[in-house]
């Protein structure tokens, strides 16, 4: 066994084969040489800390290693190969509270992007990181057209993708991304509103307006989010990364599974117990469900450990700080079954940016 030591509200406008994809890793390596290795290596640091990197830029490969980075993006390292979990940067209010830029997501030089949908606060960013890093875009066909599409808009070139064909809820599809490293995916569905069940009270968290006032945003930032708000869905969908016996689960929205996608509750119920579930909290359902949809996540997956996300306060008072969420998220977790039960791993904004140290887990 392992030891395991929604589109956000803004919104107003979107066959099963095995694939292997780049061989072996390229990060896995050291990058080459010269001031493009200085920054991997400065970049890698930043993200998984000194000790987990070496002097070359190699990472270590007993340890799987996330980073979060605002919303539902993660860098991710596991047996040394370096990944992203959807590509955005939080803009406006929060422009300034995550320490990372667009250039140190590339120098990390993932092999990977794998988009859990095309909405622009999970997967604006990552026409440019792409193309600097070389990176492969992972996702649907229409996932991968906007990138490309944005890439060649920006006049940045061409960018790599694989288009994994799930047309319809509940399909699934696998693939490699290196070696010892299995993936298999499932399409679900995007965070909604629902007719109330009873079940749980709305929530509808307090706003905390002090990023505002604080951290004012740039015209830069707005123009951001005003370009990219006709960015599509496009398909939302769920991976299950497994090497060795670890396995993680991430999907950056929680739809309503009963009513809209019961056959997704079936595949993942099917699936082993996970090691690391991080999920998505934040999103439609909340008004009128409180956060029974991501909890109906949880119960399926039966990780050991789940890591909620998509509860960072960088666009209020539409969003609330991820401090809100923990009372709410503990009941609900204690009222699964035993069997279904996750033990909860906290991580809150502005504090566990970056850091890696609160989400390592040994391979």
């Amino acid at each position: 066994m392992c030891d395991l030591t929604r589109r956000t509200l803004l919104t107003s406008s979107a066959a099963a084969s095995a694939l292997t994809l780049g061989g072996t890793p390229r990060a896995a390596a050291a990058p080459s040489s010269g001031p493009a290795r200085a920054r991997t290596v400065a970049a890698r640091r930043m993200f998984f800390g000194r000790a987990n990197v070496a002097a070359d830029g190699r990472v270590r490969p007993d340890r799987v290693l996330l980073s979060w980075f605002g919303v539902t993006g993660f860098a991710v390292a596991v047996r040394g190969q370096v990944l992203l979990l959807d590509a955005w940067i939080p803009r406006g209010t929060y422009a300034r509270r995550v320490p990372v830029t667009t250039a140190d997501l590339a120098a990390l030089r993932p092999t990977h992007v794998l988009l859990g949908h095309g909405h622009f606060d999970h997967a604006a960013d990552a026409a440019p990181v792409a193309a600097a890093s070389g990176a492969v875009v992972v996702g649907t066909p229409e996932h991968c057209a906007q990138v490309r599409s944005q890439a060649a808009a920006l006049g940045l070139g061409p960018v790599r993708t694989r288009p994994l064909r799930l047309p319809d809820v509940g399909d699934e599809d696998e693939l490699r991304l290196g070696r010892g490293l299995r993936v298999s995916v499932v399409r679900h569905v995007h965070s909604a509103v629902g007719a109330p069940t009873g079940e749980a009270p709305p929530f509808v968290p307090l706003p905390d307006l002090t990023p505002v006032l604080t951290s004012p945003p740039s015209l830069a930032d707005g123009l951001h989010t005003l370009l990219h708000q006709a960015d599509e869905e496009g398909g939302s969908l769920l991976y299950r990364l497994e090497a060795a016996d670890f396995s993680l689960t991430w999907h950056d929205t929680a739809g309503p599974l009963r009513e809209d996608a019961p056959a997704v509750l079936d595949v993942l119920g099917r699936r082993p117990r996970s090691s690391v579930h991080v999920g998505a909290v934040q999103g439609f359902g909340q008004y009128t469900n409180g956060l029974r949809d991501p909890l109906d996540y949880a119960a399926a997956v039966r990780a050991q450990v789940f890591v909620p996300s998509h509860h960072d306060n960088w666009l209020p008072p539409i969003t609330a700080p991820a401090s809100a969420y923990e009372r709410v998220l503990r009941e609900g977790l204690a009222g699964l079954p035993a069997a279904r039960r996750p033990r909860l791993r906290f991580v809150r904004d502005t504090r566990d940016y970056l850091d890696a140290s609160r989400l390592t887990f040994r391979l």
